[in-house]
This record gives C-alpha cells, sequence and structure tokens, in this order.
C-alpha cells in the first residue's frame, strides 16, 4: 500500500477552507450532487424512490450539503460520518439545527463496524469508497445495508484527463488540491466499472447501475463515475 503523509490532507484542507471561509447557518441545497458541478447528474433517486423515514448514511459527509437535502427535502434519518473532526464542526454550523440529522466523527470502516442496527441507504460523494481498501470496506457497508436496499457512490473517473484504471487491485497515487493550490499526496482505488463489480460481487453487493459523468468545461474526458448497487 503507499505510503500516507504524516499530516491527513483533509484535515490540512479542512483547517485552509475554516480559515479562508468561517463557517455559519446555510440553506438547505435543492437538490443532491453527485459531481462538482451543480446539477450534473442525477439526484437522490439514486439511493431509491421513497426516502422518507428511511435511514440513511453518508461516508464522509464533508459539510453535509448532500445530507441535510436528503434530511429535510426527502424526509430521511441522516447520519453523516467524516474522518476530519474540523468537517464535522463544519456541517454542525451549517445544519446542525435540522431534524432528523447526525454528524459525527470516525473512520468509516471503524464506525460501520462498532455501528448498531442496519441501514436503508448509504453513500459516498467523493467520500470513503474509494479512499479506504475496497476489500475491507465494502464488506462493512454490506453488513449494515439491510437486504434489497442500495449502497451508491461516486468516485474520480478512472480515465478523467485521459487517464488509464488501476490493472490491478491495488490503489495508485493521486492528490488534493487544497484552497491555497498546494497538493498533497493521498492512495486512491481506481478501479473501472468491472472492477468495481468484481469487489461488489465480493461482497455480497450486485451492480445496479454505472453512469460516467462529464464537465465539459474541463475536459472531453467523463470526470466522474457514478456507481449503484443492491445488497443481496
Amino acid at each position: 500500500m503507499l505510503a500516507q503523509p504524516l499530516t491527513s490532507p483533509w484535515h490540512a484542507h479542512a483547517v485552509q477552507r475554516t480559515a479562508a471561509d468561517p463557517a455559519e447557518p446555510l440553506d438547505v441545497p435543492a437538490r443532491m450532487e453527485w459531481t462538482t458541478r451543480p446539477g450534473s447528474g442525477p439526484g437522490a433517486e439514486s439511493l431509491g424512490h421513497d426516502l422518507r423515514g428511511k435511514r440513511i448514511l453518508e461516508l464522509g459527509c464533508g459539510p453535509g450539503h448532500n445530507a441535510a437535502h436528503l434530511a429535510v427535502r426527502h424526509g430521511a434519518r441522516v447520519t453523516g460520518v467524516d474522518l476530519v473532526a474540523l468537517q464535522v464542526r463544519r456541517a454542525r454550523t451549517h445544519y446542525g439545527r435540522l431534524n432528523n440529522l447526525t454528524f459525527t466523527a470516525g473512520h468509516a470502516l471503524h464506525y460501520l463496524q462498532s455501528a448498531t442496527g442496519q441501514f436503508d441507504g448509504i453513500y459516498s460523494v467523493f467520500g470513503a469508497i474509494g479512499l479506504v481498501a475496497p476489500d475491507l470496506l465494502l464488506p462493512a457497508v454490506a453488513g449494515r445495508l439491510k437486504p434489497g436496499r442500495m449502497l451508491a457512490f461516486s468516485v474520480p473517473h478512472p480515465r478523467r484527463r485521459g487517464m488509464r484504471p488501476s490493472g490491478d487491485d491495488c490503489p495508485r497515487r493521486d492528490h488534493i488540491a487544497l484552497p491555497d493550490r498546494t497538493r498533497l499526496p493521498l492512495a486512491r482505488w481506481e478501479f473501472d466499472v468491472p472492477r468495481w463489480e468484481k469487489h461488489l460481487d465480493r461482497a455480497g453487493l450486485r451492480l445496479a447501475s454505472a453512469q460516467e459523468l462529464h464537465d465539459i468545461r474541463l475536459s472531453p474526458w467523463p470526470t466522474t463515475l457514478l456507481i449503484s448497487a443492491r445488497r443481496l
């Protein structure tokens, strides 16, 4: 496995973001976003068409925008987990006043292993899926997902900028761009759809859909891969 920096790049990103843009209460977003381009791609229907009262988990909630949308616009009971306590603090400042919405700090894998009960939907938007070893994370997801319910996740497309998907099951080196434009390294699993399907199958999850999403302002190549899978 690739070595990670001693200081988490996600913590460094949160520190810079908080310094440049202090958190404040925000209006609830009108739609769920799976990409960095608002309005691109589907919305919450990737998790199911009736989420009212359903228990939903986000792995890597960041500032909490999608979790707030699901809780208010769809009436779901949402828990957002993020590795970085500063992000959780930011999410609580943005949306902590809302009902049916909880934010907690912790590692996604550890949370899944220690949580009680099962969820009606689990999702990740450039979050833990792709950043934690799939052979560990996906079985833990399946164990906390009710049979027949959906896992949905978006990851950077493995062919963005003309790149090639990983040829094996090992992570490869990527980077995160900080607000000050510096770049910090991280390890990311960069799979194409057949390789993701193989890992989903191993975990007891059946591929339901795979969508390539584009941002033609940036590149002719697809920028985001959105995958949905159903718990067997």
